[in-house]
């Protein structure tokens, strides 16, 4: 189980990674095209979102990579769950239906690393 929540780890870090440095680094008429919905945040909201998910990305992987502080693997993957639930709330309230669908799959991997790494099969 260990080798699969690392796997897990490693996949979800990767896809927060790239999502997280494209809005954190990216202005935001730049990313409309692509993500609709950073025409209803500022400018800032769109930036704040993608640090978010860079630190959580990292979360995911430098505190088990290393033994230190171990809790916050767990903790990041608890916090990427519950950016995605916050995230199909606004797809829900806009009626894009077809964006639950990405936010399900990374609540779920996130969600089984978390209950994973607080659980039994902690580090």
């Amino acid at each position: 189980m260990n080798v699969l929540l690392w796997i897990l780890q490693g996949l979800l870090a990767l896809a927060f990674l790239a999502a997280g440095v494209m809005k954190a680094t990216q202005p935001k008429e730049k990313l409309a095209p692509q993500m609709p919905w950073v025409n209803d945040f500022s400018a800032g909201t769109v930036k704040f979102v993608g640090i978010v998910e860079f630190l959580g990305a990292l979360g995911l992987i430098l505190p088990a990579a290393t033994g230190i502080a171990v809790v916050l693997t767990p903790l990041a993957a608890a916090g990427l769950a519950l950016t995605m639930v916050l995230a199909a709330a606004y797809h829900v309230r806009k009626g894009e239906y077809s964006a639950l669908v990405v936010n399900g799959v990374l609540f779920l991997i996130a969600a089984v690393i978390a209950w994973g790494r607080f659980g039994p099969w902690s580090f």
